[in-house]
């Protein structure tokens, strides 16, 4: 059973989809209190921003990465690959370049809701992203976020980006990898344990994830998920994950 919160429905309500397409209102849901590791995906979902676009777009290579993009889609490129493809077109790009990439991030409404509802019971909030740190830890460290990984752009002598990626690929497996080490270290049971993500490369650490959301996500991402969220406010995921929202 898919559970969908749509802004076509009235607030708050849910509905259940099985395989004939029907719909019916699920009136309660299992609340399931108690400390909870949530992790999120980044780009289009702890943030409004596709970040690589923003990159892409300051070195002007906005149309080369579109082509890598559709590449990596149609099975050219392993997410790997089309990284590191990706990663060559932003060479010799500034850190002025980058700071006015990390000014236009927006992030999610509702995502300081949810990281303080989630605090509130002594849980965990963490990130794990394919995109890069040089754009992730400023908003991670403003949000008190409690742990990210992402990628690592790798700089030239004179500061700007040599094209190279530095380091490990956060790839789909790293992904899941992250969730199942955030669980271990923080002492939290599988089954409170929260994935939220919108793209392919988040299916893996949902697979591992006691409670799956789709947030806005792409169909095949809803078709595995447990729960979907069809609203960009993240603060319908409070109640489904199981803490209490703050109030006043």
């Amino acid at each position: 059973m898919l559970i969908v919160i749509s802004p076509q429905l009235e607030q708050g309500t849910l509905i259940s989809t099985g395989q004939t397409g029907t719909c019916r209102k699920v009136r309660n849901m299992e609340r399931r209190l108690g400390r909870k590791l949530v992790v999120l995906d980044a780009d289009s979902t702890l943030i409004d921003n596709e970040v690589i676009e923003l990159l892409a777009a300051e070195a002007g290579s906005l149309d080369t990465v579109a082509d890598i993009t559709e590449r990596a889609m149609s099975g050219e490129l392993d997410f790997a690959e089309s990284l590191r493809e990706r990663a060559a077109t932003l060479s010799g790009l500034t850190p002025e370049a980058i700071a006015r990439v990390q000014a236009q991030i927006s992030v999610t409404p509702g995502v300081a809701d949810l990281i303080a509802a989630v605090h509130d019971e002594d849980g965990w909030v963490c990130v794990v992203s394919g995109g890069f740190h040089e754009v992730l830890d400023p908003v991670a460290q403003a949000l008190g976020i409690n742990a990210w990984r992402a990628n690592r752009l790798e700089t030239a002598s004179d500061g700007s980006l040599s094209g190279r990626v530095s380091g490990p690929i956060v790839d789909a497996a790293a992904k899941a990898e992250a969730l199942e080490a955030w669980a271990s270290e923080g002492n939290f049971r599988r089954e409170d344990t929260v994935a939220i993500g919108d793209g392919a490369n988040d299916l893996a650490m949902m697979s591992v994830a006691g409670l799956s959301i789709a947030f806005c996500a792409k169909p095949i991402v809803r078709d595995h998920a447990h729960v979907a969220i069809d609203v960009r406010d993240m603060r319908q995921a409070i109640e489904l994950i199981g803490v209490a929202a703050r109030t006043g």
